[in-house]
């Protein structure tokens, strides 16, 4: 089942997609938002359920679904944390400001939690205000569950996961050292955040949803070029069940809390940091770290963070070609 948000008030109003991404039908009879699906959860599924199975027979009134008037799934969530599931990403970002990896990182994932009060829509653009900020994507997969308690396991925290979806969780790169430095963080370095046009359930993923990773592979363009293809489901150190179990350790999470891996990263067979695709690699699902390759190649990085009119695109396509969540496709824009 595939879900997503339409404008309507501050939460949107509820449709349920066609698996191709090419029909909606309205779902405000059964619930009005998805946050009050997730809400009762239980409750609300079957009967939505019904409602997507009438769509794809066409038993009922059908709209087009058109990705560019979605709003966020969750225009606004009670919570969006973020994890750190590949830590390759986190060794290169870290090498990139001068800072060492504990070995820790390893076996306890970081989290930091950002904004959940304004959460953009897929075709959204990134409101930048000053380029020097370093502006770069992060090309992330991410969760959304029901209501967690406190404690959970790992393997019994994937049962609370309901929805799946893709994050640009937008970084400004040059103020996160002045933020990590006072010890407190991130805030000012994280803006708003960018999601999928729809959240799909993971039986919609069939085989590809396993051992609480996605199997598929996140692509990333930037202007229209291949700049990431990493493989959501290799180099995945903490799988969602880890994260959700970290998150919930001290505290009960609510539903409608959407956690997300962290940045999508590989290595190359060899063990290197990675290629460019330009040059046969998987690439990379943000700046800082081709950056990094860039320093570590050649001493200086030689690829810009994001500027104004440059247009980020990210999705996941299925065997068949065919977009699985939508894409995000923002540019960056002056405020």
């Amino acid at each position: 089942m595939k879900l997503a948000s339409l404008p309507h008030g501050r939460d949107g109003r509820l449709v349920v997609v066609s698996h191709d991404l090419a029909w909606c039908a309205d779902a405000r009879h059964i619930v009005p938002t998805l946050q009050g699906a997730l809400d009762d959860w239980a409750r609300h599924e079957p009967a939505l359920r019904a409602l997507a199975e009438d769509l794809e027979h066409e038993m009922i009134p059908r709209l087009r679904f058109h990705e560019r008037e979605a709003t966020a799934p969750l225009p606004r969530a009670f919570q969006w944390a973020d994890g750190s599931a590949y830590v390759n990403h986190v060794e290169l970002v870290r090498k990139a400001r001068g800072a060492e990896l504990p070995d820790s990182f390893w076996h306890d994932p970081l989290m930091y939690q950002g904004g959940s009060d304004d959460l953009r829509g897929p075709r959204e653009p990134i409101v930048l205000a000053d380029e020097a900020w370093g502006c770069d994507m992060e090309a992330e997969i991410c969760v959304v569950t029901d209501d967690v308690p406190q404690g959970v396991s790992a393997t019994a925290a994937l049962g609370h996961v309901k929805l799946i979806g893709l994050v640009n969780d937008v970084s400004l790169r040059n103020l996160i050292p002045g933020e990590l430095g006072k010890g407190f963080g991130f805030v000012q370095s994280k803006p708003a955040t960018h999601f999928s046009p729809v959240f799909v359930t993971p039986d919609e993923l069939g085989t590809a949803w396993r051992g609480g990773k996605l199997n598929m592979a996140l692509h990333v363009d930037l202007n229209g070029q291949p700049f990431g293809r990493a493989e959501a489901g290799e180099e995945c150190t903490f799988d969602f069940g880890m994260l959700i179990a970290h998150l919930a350790k001290t505290r009960s999470v609510g539903a409608g809390s959407i956690i997300g891996s962290g940045t999508v990263s590989n290595r190359d067979p060899d063990g290197s940091p990675g290629r460019p695709v330009a040059s046969g690699g998987r690439g990379y699902s943000c700046i800082a770290e081709q950056r990094m390759i860039e320093t570590i190649a050649g001493g200086t990085p030689t690829t810009e963070f994001l500027k104004w009119g440059d247009v980020v695109r990210i999705e996941v396509l299925d065997d068949h070609h065919k977009s699985v969540f939508g894409a995000i496709e923002g540019e960056v824009v002056k405020p």
